[in-house]
Parts: structure tokens; sequence; C-alpha cells
């Protein structure tokens, strides 16, 4: 990291860091991974991107629905694997990146595919409310805008904390919604900046297309998923106890083979 950063003189890549540091770091240890991660996932969402780009040239959203609700679900689990790898990443958890992986379909497969069908359907949605702004003859006004971005960013701040409770924790759809409106009214301002960021990022590659898109298999989903935890991690650690109750279920873990061995 210090061929573009000045590096600290201080900075023990054995000690788990914080601040910029901490960010260095974790790019340090796992960016490759993550990368390898990233092309998974992508692979998972073509069939959601195939579905929604078929209804969109048939300029049908009856097509767009099905389509989009079953993409979603085959790229809910990779989605998780995303997650639940990152995550790992933040707390510095040993297993390695295709281990992991392979856990989390394991684990998580299953509860991810109703995330996954109402976040394929939501993503379908707006790509093809973007499909029309762009074929309409009118321009679209400030008011409609500014709607569209909005109810973008809210959809951004859901998808952010759902699904980490999703790979880190067994809980009910109603406990995870409460835990997000209260972790977003106790921490607004983070969240909203995390989700501006997020608005930004994906906007970048939405006006920039199709050169951006060269680096989708680099950065795509894999950095901003990456920079987005890192920036709410600690507090999310702090409200959910995440590295405490791991600690706690891997001692316990600990204690039983010692049991029956």
């Amino acid at each position: 990291m210090g061929l573009f950063v000045h590096e600290d003189a201080h900075y023990d890549p054995d000690v788990r860091q914080v601040g910029f540091n901490r960010y260095k770091q974790l790019l340090s240890l796992h960016a490759s991974s993550w990368i390898k991660l990233n092309l998974l996932t992508v692979a998972g969402a073509l069939p959601l991107a195939a579905g929604i780009g078929y209804a969109i040239l048939s300029s049908s959203i009856l097509v767009l629905i099905p389509l989009s609700i079953l993409g979603g679900m085959i790229w809910g689990p990779f989605l998780a694997g995303l997650y639940d790898g990152i995550l790992r990443g933040l707390r510095d958890a040993p297993e390695s990146w295709w281990a992991a992986w392979r856990k989390s379909w394991r684990q998580n497969g299953r509860e991810s595919l109703l995330p996954g069908a109402v976040l394929g359907l939501l993503v379908g949605m707006y790509a093809f409310m973007a499909a029309l702004f762009w074929w309409s003859p009118a321009p679209q006004t400030p008011g409609t805008i500014a709607l569209y971005l909005f109810s973008g960013a809210l959809f951004l701040l859901l998808n952010t904390l759902c699904w980490p409770q999703l790979v880190l924790f067994r809980q009910t759809a109603l406990n995870r919604m409460r835990n997000i409106i209260l972790f977003t009214a106790k921490y607004f301002w983070r969240m909203a900046g995390v989700t501006l960021l997020q608005l930004v990022y994906i906007l970048i590659y939405v006006l920039l297309a199709p050169w951006a898109l060269l680096l989708v298999p680099f950065l795509g989903l894999w950095y901003i998923t990456f920079l987005s935890q890192l920036l709410i991690y600690e507090q999310m650690n702090e409200e959910l106890g995440i590295e405490e109750k791991f600690r706690a279920s891997h001692a316990e873990s600990l204690s039983n083979s010692k049991t029956f061995s």
C-alpha cells in the first residue's frame, strides 16, 4: 500500500489496526480473496441481469417480474457468500475464502432465497424505471428524479443492514427489520453517508457505462460492500455483539470437541 499512500512507520501488519491503517491492513490481507468472491457473485448475478435485459428489450413488466424474482433467488446465495466472506475478514476469522464460501452456501443458501427474490425484484423494477425515463420523450421533473434517487437510497440502506444480519445470526425477518430501524435511528448520519457513498458508486457505473463495466470483475460488488461494512462494522459489533458471540460459539465448539474426544 506504500505505492500510493505514505507508509506509517509504526504500522504492524500482525496487529489489528484502527482507522485508515485497518483499511490498508484488510485490503492487504483479503483483497485477492474478495476479488475471487466477487467473480463468483458476478457470475451468480448473470441470470438476473439477463432476465432484466430481456424484459427491458421486450418492454414487458409481466416478463420482468417473474424473471427478476427467479434471478434474484439464484443470486441470493452468491451475495450471501460475498457478505459472509467480507465479514469474516472484518472479524479476522481464520477460514480460507473457499472453505468459508462453501460453508456459507450450507448455512445461508436456503435462508437467502427469499431476500434474494425481493432484491432481484427491486433491482429489476429500478432498472425498468430507468429505461422508462430514457424512453420518455419528455424530460423527467426534478421531483420525479429526486423521488427515484431517494427510494433507491432507502433500498440501499435496507440492503446494507439486512444481509450482514442474515449471514451472521439466525433470527426472524421481523427482528431483523427491527434491528435495521433501531440501528439507523441511532447512527442516522453514518448510515446516510454510507448510503450516499453507495448511490454515487452505482451512478458512476451507470453514467460511465459501458466502459465502467470493465471494472466489474475487479471492483464491481466486493469493494463497495467491503467499504460500506467497514464504515459501520465497529458500530454493528458494539450493538449486536458480533465478535463476542462468535468467540463464545467457538469456545463452546472447542469444549464440545474435547468432551467427545
